[in-house]
């Protein structure tokens, strides 16, 4: 086919290519579709991960509420250490206690 009868028919031939080129080309689209592929899975990743620790935390404060109701009246606004029992023993100092 000449130039004319191309430019007639309203179809061109592509170039040809070498090998080299069909390969860079293929290679670029791999790389091209690794690279894709990659940030689809890190994508993925991140949005379980965000889920899993929003789950997490919504467990976490539910049941730091409900534990909150079931305190007592008494209990409320007193530290954890007032709330134990104390109690004070005085040791003689002329007695040694033995080594523990």
């Amino acid at each position: 086919m000449s130039t004319s009868e191309e430019m007639v028919n309203g179809t061109s031939l592509p170039p040809t290519r070498s090998p080299e080129q069909i390969m860079y080309q293929s290679a670029g689209a791999i790389v091209a579709a690794i690279v894709i592929g990659v940030i689809i899975i890190f994508t993925l990743i991140l949005t379980a991960v965000k889920l899993y620790n929003r789950h997490t935390r919504t467990e976490m404060e539910l049941k730091s509420k409900s534990t909150k109701k079931v305190t007592t009246p008494n209990s409320v606004g007193q530290s954890s250490f007032t709330s134990q029992p104390t109690s004070l023993t005085s040791i003689p100092q002329d007695i040694h206690l033995a080594n523990r």
